[in-house]
């Protein structure tokens, strides 16, 4: 049996999906956070999968300048879930009040 490309589309459209789903029901900021990082790499995986199949380095550049925006957003949303969560163990994603003071 051989692997092709659709295979990897599948496990991005099920990644993408699994990452929605979490980010739909989930009210802890942290998981939610987690579900978005988790969609970003289903559409890189797509991206990889597109740019090997049409023999084309775009889709890898475009996987590179995601993971940076990913790893800046990884810094900087990082850095606020953890002072709300320190501030309030029990804060969900409703309780945006809490940037206020």
């Amino acid at each position: 049996m051989e692997i092709t490309a659709n295979w990897y589309l599948i496990l991005s459209a099920v990644l993408f999906s699994i990452g929605v789903v979490g980010l739909l029901i989930r009210r802890n900021p942290l998981v939610m956070f987690m579900c978005v990082e988790l969609m970003l790499n289903a559409v890189n995986l797509s991206f990889v999968t597109f740019s090997n199949a049409l023999n084309d380095v775009g889709g890898q550049v475009a996987v590179f300048f995601v993971l940076v925006v990913a790893a800046a957003e990884v810094v900087v949303g990082l850095a606020v879930i953890v002072a709300i969560m320190r501030r309030r163990p029990t804060a969900t994603a409703d309780d945006l009040s809490v940037l206020a003071g």
